[in-house]
């Protein structure tokens, strides 16, 4: 009997999955209230709960004070219900961009915020989503990372139209939140630039140009992060140091150790900080 009970428990979860994937089935509806964050499945059409959501305070975000208050700035509006902005956070690797918006769940999620995270492939899926927050009391951000296209992608038209320009409205409760290494989002050529013409005194950019920068201006707010100074690199890893135990400070010999880390990986970021500070005290905190 257990057996059958077994066999049937996995054949219903099997017709779920398929009639998630038919053309024109609606995806079912999450618990809201069983996490703050949830993860988009494309093959399966569904939302699944993101239970052990990193826990990272907007304090923690250190070197970055101007994009830290623009952000908060514009997410504060949406939560409280008014007008806001999506956001494109775009520049250097490592420098806080994901961070960012994990703090901000933290930050807000006691206020009704949510965070769905999506893949480019899952953007196809916009409209669905759309359907399963239209009308819900929470605040929606739907956060895109280390997003990047090619021309020929079908999360990109689709990403394109539903910032701007799609017939199906856009929910009110829900904005845009993507990262990426690139600031159009898109590769560019040097064959793009060389199409450019100069009438007189005007530069008439290619299509394929154009073509490029429309979506990234579809986003209202840019946040753009430069490298780290050294000095701001060094205050990053002091707090991280602090943060895992360590209580002897900046010493000369810490300092000389965290600048030939950031050499030895090419960067000088909060991420290299943060690993520094998790190598060393992994190796002379006592626990």
């Amino acid at each position: 009997m257990d057996k059958l009970d077994k066999f049937l428990s996995r054949a219903e979860g099997l017709l779920v999955r398929l009639e998630n994937t038919l053309p024109g089935a609606q995806p079912q509806p999450p618990d809201w209230q069983s996490a703050a964050a949830f993860r988009w499945d494309h093959q399966q059409r569904v939302l699944h709960p993101v239970l052990n959501f990193q826990r990272i305070a907007l304090s923690d975000l250190l070197g970055i004070a101007d994009q830290k208050q623009r952000i908060q700035q514009n997410t504060l509006q949406f939560v409280r219900g008014g007008t806001a902005n999506n956001v494109l956070l775009t520049g250097a690797r490592g420098t806080g961009k994901s961070s960012l918006v994990k703090a901000l769940l933290n930050e807000y999620a006691g206020q009704g915020l949510r965070v769905i995270q999506i893949d480019k492939q899952g953007l196809i899926d916009l409209s669905h989503i759309i359907g399963l927050v239209q009308g819900r009391a929470e605040r929606f951000i739907l956060y895109c990372d280390d997003l990047s296209f090619n021309a020929d992608e079908p999360g990109y038209q689709s990403l394109k139209a539903a910032l701007d320009g799609d017939l199906v409205a856009f929910s009110d409760n829900l904005l845009i939140y993507a990262t990426s290494n690139r600031r159009h989002l898109m590769p560019q050529s040097m064959q793009d630039n060389q199409a450019t013409q100069y009438v007189g005194d005007e530069v008439h950019p290619a299509e394929s140009v154009e073509e490029k920068v429309s979506l990234s201006e579809r986003f209202g707010l840019w946040i753009s992060f430069h490298p780290f100074t050294q000095d701001e690199y060094l205050a990053v890893a002091a707090h991280w140091l602090a943060h895992h135990g360590w209580k002897a400070g900046m010493t000369d010999e810490v300092r000389t150790a965290v600048l030939q880390w950031s050499l030895l990986r090419g960067s000088r970021s909060g991420r290299v900080a943060g690993q520094f500070a998790r190598d060393w005290c992994g190796r002379h905190v006592q626990r």
